[in-house]
């Protein structure tokens, strides 16, 4: 699979490439592209505050510059927390997309959306202070009712961002099983 992963607001942290070199040992082509140009941050705060800086319309924009050139190949759109939220919007408006890999985080969803059983796979903590029980119910529902094939896969315990093993979420047991169920979605397609 042709797999498009974007980070979080910590930025193109070196857990995205781990992740990405996870992801290609598995016999994937990834593509990780840095949406903040350089800049990572120690906490969540700071890259909030950056993101906010960027604003949203911007990094939409650089998102579907790195995602253009190959879009043709039919992508599987991923990403971390932010960069989930913004391969969601990047996948529901892509017609050629073969996949939704979300881990960490949803986004809104237009009205408009509509997809024809598009692959979605959630990962994501439980509880989840920005993945709220509710939340991730109406998304859910949203979601199917778009025309997504959605599976969600939730991890009692875990920190918001359990993926990364240079944050205090992290949880490696439920990480790991992220990876597996994670890799198996992406052989299926």
């Amino acid at each position: 699979m042709n797999v498009m992963l974007f980070h979080s607001t910590y930025g193109l942290r070196p857990a995205v490439r781990a992740a990405a070199d996870r992801l290609r040992a598995a016999g994937h082509e990834v593509w990780t592209p840095d949406l903040f140009e350089g800049r990572t941050f120690d906490t969540v705060e700071e890259g909030m505050a950056f993101n906010e800086e960027i604003g949203k319309d911007e990094l939409l924009k650089r998102a579907v510059l790195a995602a253009a050139p190959y879009s043709e190949r039919g992508l599987v759109y991923g990403g971390f927390s932010l960069g989930a939220s913004i391969a969601q919007t990047l996948a529901l408006g892509d017609e050629k997309a073969r996949g939704l890999l979300l881990l960490h985080g949803t986004s809104d969803i237009a009205e408009s959306a509509s997809v024809d059983e598009l692959p979605v796979q959630l990962h994501v903590a439980e509880p989840d202070q920005f993945e709220t029980d509710d939340w991730l119910s109406a998304w859910y529902l949203q979601m199917r009712r778009a025309g997504a094939d959605v599976e969600v896969y939730r991890y009692a315990g875990a920190g918001h961002l359990y993926t990364d093993p240079d944050l205090p979420d992290y949880d490696a047991e439920a990480a790991e099983a992220t990876w597996k169920v994670a890799l198996g979605f992406l052989d299926s397609l």
